[in-house]
């Protein structure tokens, strides 16, 4: 499961960070490491960005991004939301 996929309201652990180099250094600037436990916090009227809660701060981050990083779903469940 990947994090775009994770429903409102959900944790979620990080296991992977995928992408290009550039991309996935940025995310692992931005405090998305793996074994980071993320709170889907809310999405935007259209779906994206999505704001996200980890490690004490809030972050939005693209849907794309999203996409890259590997999860696992600590509690919630998946959203019905459709690409």
């Amino acid at each position: 499961m990947t994090l775009d996929e994770v429903a409102v309201g959900a944790t979620a652990t990080i296991k992977k960070v995928g992408g290009s180099r550039a991309t996935r250094r940025r995310i692992m600037d931005m405090g998305l490491t793996r074994n980071t436990k993320v709170l889907v916090r809310k999405l935007a009227p259209l779906g994206d960005p999505m704001q996200l809660s980890s490690r004490g701060f809030e972050l939005s981050i693209r849907k794309a991004d999203a996409a890259m990083i590997e999860v696992e779903c600590v509690s919630g469940g998946k959203s019905t939301w459709k690409k």
